[in-house]
């Protein structure tokens, strides 16, 4: 008994003597960590527990499990954004943020077992190898991945792979009675954070953002120079449901917008010293009518976005009042992949505003249900019903106009939600994918006849309409699954947009998201109100 003690006993040490080391050691250089490893140390009382249950306890227990639970059950504590991700949930997080995975290069979806390719990616492995729009692929190297009821993660591991290796494709393609062999070499492929760059009209360009990641920036300038060129002088620029994502890829988007030193954002926290964001000067839309778009889902990096835009009189922002997260998060890796994302400071608006809405530390669930009490209480149909205090009240820095804090960022422009547009049983057959498997099959059989009949967009965007026979066709799919209208009133409402989002998803399978987005816009009340603005302007 006492060799064992003593054993046990000689394990406690040696942990509690190279765990400081071994955190330190995967910390951010920058991160000042004073670790108090005394008798008394919290620290050393949570490694004799965990020591103690992983040798004592009388059934068998998964250690990495059990410190896992441990991490996550500390930062449910705090705030609603600090979080502990596994080495898988950091990978597939990472992925849209750094810009690019490994893989063949397509765009699919599933329909009936079957995967079907909607667009090869431009550039990319597959299209390089003549893969094209409404392939199938049957089989991956020896396995058969049709039919099979494989679920799409499945079939995405099996497709994904390092740069440089094989992999073998059967692909059945409409026309050709044989199966063709395709061997693709997998590559880096792009994962576009921009989702749609098009002239709104002959002067107002329209950039939609989907998440600021390594590659926006880059994506932003491209855009902003090929707009220009077409003409523009006022920027639509669109964040609504955009979630935010790198700090840096805000300030740098911020900085085309606003003049040299124009301060975009500080940080500041308990420990952490107050940090500037400044424009640099030399932006490439320094001048020209700003308007910014914005909903409930807008989040992070965007608020910041709009934030340095409504702060410095810069430009409109249009929409309901945006998420309001406000807190920075530092990663700090750990030793097998996974990570802990740790709050460390709040953003701050040039003005002095706080981001951040506010919360109780360990009520999760109570902060995620905001957007829907938010709804409740009227506010998404209705500004008047925002109330900020008046110790909230800050002033923008140019025409000292009144601003809030405390709980997002408060558009000039408020647009209500309309709450007709969206059915009861439009939601039930788009969550019951009728209607995306509606438009898959009808491209993939009309494909041809449709490229050759619009051979450009204007004239398909002017001139095409969505068959009766394929609505007829939904609403079957639908009465098949027991999913119909209440009455011919819901009915009617739903029919015009159903048609309309017809018409934008061919659309983007035909062309791109550029397209899908330029028929979409048509009903975007947002969009609709921004274009309002610039005439009532002119």
């Amino acid at each position: 008994m006492n060799t064992n003690n003593n054993n046990r006993n000689r394990v406690i040490k040696l942990v509690i003597g190279i765990l400081p080391f071994y955190l330190f050691t995967f910390l951010p250089l920058s991160a000042q960590i004073r670790i108090n490893n005394g008798a008394d140390s919290p620290l050393r009382k949570l490694q004799i527990a965990e020591l103690a249950i992983t040798n004592l306890y009388v059934d068998s227990v998964d250690e990495k499990k059990l410190v896992e639970d441990g991490i996550r059950g500390m930062i449910e504590k705090l705030d609603p954004h600090s979080s502990y991700s596994t080495p898988k949930e950091v990978k597939e997080m990472n992925e849209p943020l750094q810009g690019n995975f490994e893989g063949i290069g397509v765009q699919f979806n599933m329909v009936e077992d079957t995967l079907l390719v909607i667009q090869p990616v431009s550039g990319g492995p597959s299209e390089k190898m003549g893969i094209v729009a409404g392939d199938r692929i049957v089989y991956v190297n020896d396995t058969t991945i049709a039919g099979v009821k494989m679920s799409k993660e499945e079939i995405m591991k099996r497709l994904r792979g390092p740069k440089g290796t094989k992999v073998k494709l059967g692909i059945v393609r409409r026309g050709i009675a044989d199966t063709l062999t395709f061997i693709i070499t997998r590559d880096k492929i792009p994962v576009k954070s921009i989702d749609a760059t098009y002239m709104l009209r002959k002067d107002v360009g329209y950039i939609r953002i989907g998440n600021f990641g390594a590659t926006t920036h880059d994506e932003f300038c491209e855009g902003l120079k090929r707009l220009k060129k077409e003409g523009m002088k006022t920027l639509i620029l669109d964040l609504q449901e955009n979630g935010g994502g790198y700090l840096q890829a805000a300030v740098d988007i911020a900085s085309e917008l606003l003049q040299k030193d124009a301060l975009i954002v500080y940080t500041e926290g308990r420990t952490v010293k107050r940090m500037e964001y400044k424009a640099k000067g030399g932006g490439l839309f320094e001048k020209g009518q700003v308007i910014v778009l914005v909903d409930s889902y807008t989040a992070s990096a965007a608020e910041i976005v709009s934030g340095a835009i409504q702060d410095h009189d810069r430009g409109i922002v249009v929409g309901r009042r945006t998420f309001g997260k406000g807190l920075v998060q530092r990663p700090i890796d750990l030793p097998d992949g996974s990570m802990i994302r740790l709050t460390i400071a709040h953003y701050f608006t040039p003005s002095g505003r706080c981001i951040q809405k506010p919360y109780e530390k360990g009520k999760q669930k109570d902060y995620q249900m905001d957007v829907y009490n938010r709804l409740k209480s009227g506010e998404l149909m209705s500004a008047d019903s925002v109330h900020f205090s008046d110790s909230l009240k800050y002033y923008t820095l140019k025409k000292h106009r009144v601003v809030y804090g405390g709980g997002g960022i408060m558009p000039d422009e408020f647009v209500p939600l309309d709450t007709l547009k969206y059915t009861q049983y439009h939601r039930q057959l788009a969550a019951k994918s009728i209607i995306i498997n509606a438009n898959l099959r009808y491209v993939d059989e009309h494909r041809k006849a449709l490229q050759q009949q619009y051979t450009s967009f204007e004239n398909y965007r002017q001139n095409y309409e969505v068959p009766q026979e394929l609505i007829d066709h939904i609403r079957a799919e639908g009465e098949k699954q027991k999913i119909t209208p209440k009455d011919d009133a819901e009915l009617q409402r739903t029919l015009p947009y159903l048609r309309l989002q017809m018409k934008a998803l061919i659309a983007r399978d035909l062309w791109n998201m550029d397209e899908y987005f330029a028929i979409f816009n048509e009903s975007n009340d947002a969009v609709q109100r921004a274009l309002q603005l610039i005439d009532k302007k002119k």
